[in-house]
């Protein structure tokens, strides 16, 4: 299958006026101070001090305080750009409609109980909405949201207790929400000194949502990097073009996604569906367009903000220094976690270091400067230059164990060296006095990322190496492997397959079209037949039961291997039916497939899934039942070409079992990663054929791989 997105995205000027507005009204505003709308008239008129025209409408009053107030938008002097619904929901439609006649921008409707609620006629009042904002070329955000906060504007349009410190500064973020609450907690990290130039929602998103709030941001010329907090979306495409612009505009992209179950793999009929569901999908398409994805909703933030301070990496090595030993060794710690290079310092350097550390301290990498350097600042600048010059380190990492003057100071001197060469430091602040001195500094300072964990201190720098690599080889092109003429032919044989899953048999013709290596077989329906089918074979052999109905072979109890006499095939030929035959529901037997004994070696599984919105995605990992039991794997979108097969080799935790563990014969990862990509080129080629592809196992020696077993899943109509 091939997805495509369902809407275009909004450009930045049909949004203009709904996030960038002129004039403002807001509709609710009344006597009590506690009403959404008069929260919302406060944030935007007093705290925010928006500079545009602003409108009270509520026809119950002539005045609120010093202010007149309209009885309707029609009333207005001037159509306003945006209008803040915070009426009832009963009393929305109708504001919506006036709005629409008046030729309102975008509207902002505060209101639940719509589409959330899962009643049908709810959310039929929901696309009444949509309708009438279409209708007049108006957008929508909401229903159900707490509004947006455009911080370079003054335009703190909710009803929420909101933080607001002044226009941004340069490097400022924005940020999107899908959840207006967990957003606007996000926002507050404005009190330590963060800086934000827009913090986004959509409540239910009937008509703006998340991707086109960061398209809207990719183009606004405010904020340096984008992060974005979402949960799910129905049409995935768009964000993946949202993305896009955000890498025409030289603006990194941070996400965190909400809801990482695989309920969708509950219904997986291989391997691969099983770990392959639709977090794993969303890894693999993020990847592929350079967004950045953060496991955790604490690092969404400082991650991004990492990467709008950023340039380039200049070197893949890290310098770590820090007046405390134990923190040197946490840093040492994380970084080996986090696949962090910390190399020993140049000659040069470490001339510097070793002159200028006392000698209970420890020069080299992490480098342990102890407190006697805070008595000399002219000391920590030296050693901080010694390292920012070393050409193998392209960022400093300092944890900061103690929040007082010192720390303030070390925060400009981090600063200064950094500026000095190009390159980034990264503040680790393990302090628990989270807005103790040093905090807002190394916030405003343009050449220091500040950092609340040193894990996301390292799992930032591992992501800002990824996104360079991305870069470097972006738009490379993936040479095909495969015969021109294996797409049909494979095709051919998966539509003339009569069931909906094919055979082993029948799957393993198929990925021989595409040059995969295969153990031959030959199909016995009695006893006697498999004795001679294991005679031409050689023995030793291996016994299965072939049937559509049993994909999971070694589950089900119906294989038998290392059978070496006449005897063994008759015994194990009857017992391996009798198994099947005991399968509920009853399954369709074709008879016994005798296969010889591939010698041992590494079992590997590469799989392919259909995703409903990515498309096709290849899988691989250790092979047999440790799959699902490991659930050690890497996915990527299909086709990949040998040089990405290989990387999804290297981040299996279990590589080392490739690489001739125990005196094991090493794997050919050459071999290997090329058929990984004929793999994946055939799921991309059959995309609209088939659902599910397992080839587990794949036993690995050295240059030998054989495909011992394979199970196709046929795409059923919609």
């Amino acid at each position: 299958m091939t997805a495509v997105a369902s809407r275009a995205l909004y450009r930045p000027d049909e949004l203009q006026r709904t996030f960038a507005p002129r004039s403002i009204a807001v509709v609710g505003v009344s006597t009590n101070p506690a009403s959404f709308g008069s929260i919302t008239w406060a944030n935007i008129a007093r705290l925010g001090g928006f500079a545009g025209s602003m409108y009270m409408v509520n026809a119950k009053y002539n005045r609120i305080g010093e202010t007149l107030c309209y009885p309707s938008i029609a009333a207005l002097p001037e159509t306003p750009d945006c209008v803040f619904v915070a009426v009832p929901r009963d009393a929305v439609e109708s504001v919506v409609a006036e709005c629409a006649r008046r030729g309102v921008g975008g509207v902002v409707v505060f209101a639940s109980g719509y589409a959330e609620t899962g009643q049908a006629e709810r959310a039929q009042l929901q696309q009444r909405l949509l309708a009438l904002g279409g209708e007049a070329g108006m957008r929508i955000v909401g229903p159900n949201c707490v509004g947006y906060m455009n911080y370079g504007l003054g335009v703190i349009g909710t009803f929420g207790t909101a933080s607001f410190k002044g226009a941004p500064r340069h490097g400022a973020i924005g940020l999107v929400s899908q959840s207006g609450a967990v957003g606007a907690a996000l926002a507050q990290a404005q009190e330590h000194g963060l800086s934000l130039s827009h913090m986004l929602t959509c409540g239910n998103a009937v008509d703006v949502d998340v991707a086109d709030q960061v398209a809207y941001l990719a183009a606004d010329p405010g904020c340096k990097a984008v992060a974005c907090l979402f949960e799910g979306m129905a049409d995935p495409q768009r964000f993946l073009q949202a993305a896009k612009l955000c890498h025409e505009a030289s603006k990194p992209l941070v996400v965190h996604k909400l809801g990482t179950s695989e309920r969708g793999a509950q219904a997986a009929v291989s391997h691969t569906g099983s770990v392959a569901g639709s977090q794993a999908a969303y890894r693999a398409a993020f990847a592929r367009a350079g967004i950045v994805m953060v496991d955790e909703v604490e690092a969404l933030l400082d991650t991004c903000a990492f990467f709008a301070k950023a340039a380039a990496p200049k070197a893949r090595g890290v310098a770590v220094a820090a007046v405390s030993g134990g923190a040197c060794i946490m840093l040492a710690d994380k970084a080996e976690e986090g696949g962090i290079d910390l190399p020993h310092p140049a000659p040069q350097t470490m001339a510097v270091l070793e002159r200028l550390i006392p000698e209970y301290g420890a020069p080299g990498n992490p480098c342990d400067m102890t407190a006697q350097v805070l008595s000399t600042p002219e000391h920590l600048h030296e050693c901080f230059e010694a390292l920012m010059a070393d050409p193998q380190y392209g960022a400093l990492v300092v944890p900061h164990t103690y929040a007082y003057a010192p720390a303030t100071a070390r925060i400009e001197i981090m600063g200064r060296a950094a500026a000095d060469h190009g390159k980034i430091s990264c503040a680790v602040w393990l302090t628990q006095h989270l807005e103790g001195p040093g905090a807002t500094e190394a916030q405003h300072n343009e050449h220091v990322a500040l950092f609340r964990s040193m894990r996301h201190c390292m799992t930032a720098l591992a992501a800002w190496h990824r996104r360079a690599d991305w870069l470097a080889h972006e738009g490379r092109h993936i040479s095909r492997l495969s015969s021109p003429d294996s797409k049909e032919l494979a095709g051919n044989l998966i539509d003339l397959a009569p069931n909906s899953t094919l055979t082993e048999r029948e799957g393993k013709e198929v990925l021989a079209r595409y040059g995969i290596p295969v153990v031959r077989d030959a199909l016995a329906r009695n006893a006697e037949e498999a004795v001679a089918a294991a005679r031409s074979c050689g023995w030793p052999v291996a016994m299965k039961v072939e049937s559509p109905d049993i994909p999971h072979k070694t589950e089900a109890g119906v294989i038998r291997l290392d059978l070496s006499t006449e005897d063994d095939v008759r015994s194990a030929f009857d017992a391996v039916m009798e198994r099947a035959q005991a399968v509920s529901p009853p399954a369709r037997i074709n008879g016994v497939l005798v296969q010889p004994m591939v010698p041992r070696g590494t079992e590997i599984m590469v799989g392919a899934r259909v995703d409903p919105h990515f498309g096709p995605l290849v899988v691989v990992g250790l092979g047999g039942v440790f799959v699902e039991l490991m659930q050690d794997t890497a996915v990527r979108l299909a086709p990949v070409d040998r040089q990405e097969a290989r990387e999804m080799l290297a981040e299996l935790r279990g590589q080392r079992a490739l690489q001739g563990f125990r005196g094991a014969e090493p794997v050919d990862l050459d071999r290997l990663a090329d058929v990984v990509a004929r793999i994946s080129e055939f799921a991309h080629d059959q995309r609209d054929r088939i659902s599910e592809l397992d080839v587990n196992p794949l036993i690995c020696a050295g240059p030998r791989l054989v495909a011992v077993d394979a199970l196709i899943a046929k795409r059923m109509p919609d």
